[in-house]
């Protein structure tokens, strides 16, 4: 289970097949999961849209229905940053962010609010992290910027218990190890374990101090039958085993990820114990193999769980007309060509600048690629993405080739330059936006172009003369997208008014509204079915 954007996924590792669990309509994004120890119920925690309160949805994974629907209805926070199910499954934590930074404690079967108490400090320190006790369903831990708290709930109240002695800092997460034990971890390499709330020992996952010492804060914990795991900001994992002397835990086993320095956000452990699934701040999950314990930590097999997925935002995307390509690019400057028939990746190509703009020529041996200084035309080989040809188009943030992929349209600035494929000759421009272009569009049977821009234009240009042949300019609104349907009797525009609207012969005929701002549409080759985003 993972989130990906306003959906969450559910990836078994066997099947390599993907279920998609969307927000609710009353949602915007996922803040953060909890999965019953069961496995039959999800609790997913959304951002409210239009920054109206949070809430939580509770989903049978059996049925894949929702079961529940928990709304936070007092105080001024936008979003929930930690919550956990029970081990019965009948009751929900829910931790809110600032100002409230309010713990609350549910009966979800029933929607009832059993207790709730403010938990962060004096400071209005942030909380980043609760969780039930596993053995004690009325105990929950509370931890986050200086903060440790035990709380309990009883008759009707949430009460905090045990106040530690010790002065702590920045506490990232923590683990309860058994039913009075608590592992929390901090900066500097260093878990404290706390017994009943009282400091009882202190760990250090390096053996001296170094400079890697100081700067190297555990972001994540997960304790099994055996001790605990860790994950740390530099990419190194950590196993501590229990032991029957005064020591109480001793570190067995450490490893480090391909990745240089990444982060280690998350842990999973498989209910055999033989398979630890980390998750990376690069949006990257490897999963780890621990059944062979006599394997040295270079030697251990790291396999990535699905793809190697983009660690920064995607900014441009296409796809290829006569092979089952699709091609990204993002500001993480990577350029990656994936297949959708078997959901694998092909390639990968870095480069030393960010990518803006992307598109794949029908035959999906060529693409071109925006970068900041020129654009440059690339051959697909078997192993490499490499440059053949530069254009000197600074920035190109949209670029498309013709359907029959003997033409490609490149916007530079607010005018659309037209070329050649085969002999790179400047064909033509098209200069009449009074904005930056944000949609560059050919017909099926590549006659015209359609163009829009912030300048609330929408123009259609003829291919033969490279002259205007309609327009309709609507200043109020700031276009992003403009398509033809396949006949191209009609054309579809969306911007920032929340409208779709049809054009035909250079008049709006239709408009239809939305509730959030389109960005982009497409339409089936049908021409029966629309999507948007």
């Amino acid at each position: 289970l993972y989130p990906a954007g306003s959906n969450l996924v559910l990836y078994p590792l066997d099947q390599k097949t993907q279920k998609f669990i969307p927000v609710s309509e009353m949602g915007d994004s996922i803040s953060a999961i909890s999965l019953s120890l069961n496995k039959k119920f999800l609790a997913i925690a959304e951002r409210g849209v239009n920054s109206t309160m949070p809430l939580v949805v509770i989903y049978d994974l059996v049925t894949m229905r929702r079961k529940k629907v928990l709304q936070i209805s007092e105080g001024d926070s936008k979003e929930i940053v930690s919550l956990c199910m029970s081990c019965d499954a009948k009751y929900v934590v829910t931790q809110t962010g600032a100002p409230d930074w309010t713990l609350t404690y549910w009966n979800w079967e029933k929607g009832k609010i059993l207790g709730s108490v403010r938990s962060s400090n004096v400071n209005n320190a942030p909380v980043t992290h609760v969780s039930f006790n596993p053995h004690d369903i009325t105990q929950v831990c509370v931890t986050g910027d200086g903060i440790f708290k035990l709380y309990r709930y009883s008759e009707g109240m949430v009460k905090q218990f045990g106040f530690q002695k010790i002065e702590v800092k920045t506490i990232h997460c923590h683990s309860w190890l058994s039913e009075d034990r608590v592992a929390v971890a901090l900066d500097e390499g260093q878990i404290f374990l706390f017994e009943s709330g009282e400091h009882k020992a202190t760990f250090n996952i390096f053996e001296s101090e170094s400079e890697i010492s100081k700067k190297t804060s555990i972001l994540s914990l997960l304790s099994y039958s055996k001790g605990f795991a860790y994950g740390t900001s530099h990419g190194i994992i950590g196993l501590f085993e229990r032991t029957e002397d005064k020591e109480l835990y001793r570190k067995s086993r450490e490893f480090k990820l391909k990745e240089d320095n990444v982060k280690i956000t998350s842990l999973a452990l498989s209910p055999s114990e033989d398979n630890l699934i980390c998750g990376l701040e690069t949006n990257q999950m490897y999963a780890i193999s621990l059944s062979n314990v006599d394997i040295k930590a270079e030697e251990l097999q790291m396999d990535l769980v699905a793809q190697p997925f983009h660690h920064g935002q995607i900014t441009g995307l296409d796809t290829c007309l006569r092979k089952p390509l699709i091609v990204t690019c993002s500001n993480d400057r990577s350029v990656r060509l994936w297949n959708y028939l078997d959901n694998s990746i092909e390639l990968v190509k870095y480069f030393p600048e960010e990518a803006y703009s992307v598109a794949l020529h029908p035959s999906g041996l060529l693409m071109l690629v925006g970068f900041n200084d020129k654009l440059r035309l690339m051959n697909i080989l078997i192993d490499d993405i490499r440059p053949y040809k530069e254009f000197t188009i600074r920035g190109c943030r949209e670029c498309r080739f013709s359907n029959g992929g003997q033409y490609f349209a490149a916007v530079h600035g607010n005018t659309i330059q037209i070329f050649s494929t085969w002999t790179f000759e400047n064909i033509g421009n098209l200069k009449g936006h009074n904005g930056k272009v944000r949609s560059v569009y050919f017909s099926s049977d590549d006659s015209r172009i359609i163009s829009a821009g912030m300048d609330g234009a929408v123009y259609d240009w003829s291919m033969k003369d490279l002259k205007r042949d309609g327009e309709n300019v609507l200043k109020s609104c700031s276009y992003t997208c403009a398509i033809a349907s396949p006949d191209g009797h009609s054309l579809f525009a969306v911007g920032s008014d929340k409208m779709i609207k049809e054009i035909k012969d250079s008049q709006i005929v239709k408009e239809i509204e939305s509730d959030v701002v389109l960005t982009q549409v497409v339409m089936s080759h049908s021409g029966k079915m629309m999507f948007g985003g």
